[in-house]
């Protein structure tokens, strides 16, 4: 949506940024918020219990960062980084992962390598450039390995976007 609508999307991701803080305030002070409560139960964590769910203002500050801070390539690789590398490595890691990685909090060699795999790809697609992709894939892999809580949200969009900046 970037491509082809900047301005609105960058407004739209603010409001929906905005909206989300004030329904988590509400939903941790005991008042359900129908459908937002619902998503952040399901999408919430162990750690999470009875606290605000972080995760999803991360994310939306992580895709403003980059989207205001590296052109449009840069920040799509960064965004696509965060939406498909390190989505699918938690996914690959909950149901495939049995290579634990120490000193990871739980993290899988399963999950980092589809993290890999996706961010190359993802990255690829966007630059048509292999050593750009490969470079950004690894370099993704490490970001999302380390035990950054929800804020490898905020951190991956912006650390790919600067990489690929640099490389171009």
């Amino acid at each position: 949506m970037l491509h082809f609508a900047y301005i609105p999307t960058l407004i739209c991701l603010f409001f929906a940024g905005v909206s989300y803080i004030v329904a988590e305030k509400l939903r941790s002070a005991g008042h359900e918020i129908p459908l937002i409560s619902d998503i952040t139960a399901a999408a919430a964590r162990k750690r999470d219990e009875n606290k605000f769910v972080l995760g999803p203002v991360t994310l939306v500050l992580g895709v403003l960062l980059a989207s205001l801070l590296w052109e449009e390539i840069p920040a799509a690789c960064g965004i696509y980084a965060l939406a498909f590398g390190d989505g699918l490595a938690s996914l690959a890691g909950k149901t495939l992962g049995k290579i634990h990685i120490p000193y990871t909090h739980g993290k899988t060699a399963e999950g980092s390598l589809t993290c890999f795999a996706a961010i190359f790809s993802s990255c690829f697609f966007v630059t048509q450039n292999c050593q750009i992709a490969l470079v950004v894939a690894t370099a993704g892999a490490l970001f999302e390995v380390l035990p950054l809580k929800d804020f490898d949200n905020l951190i991956i969009p912006v650390l790919i976007g600067g990489i690929v900046t640099a490389m171009k």
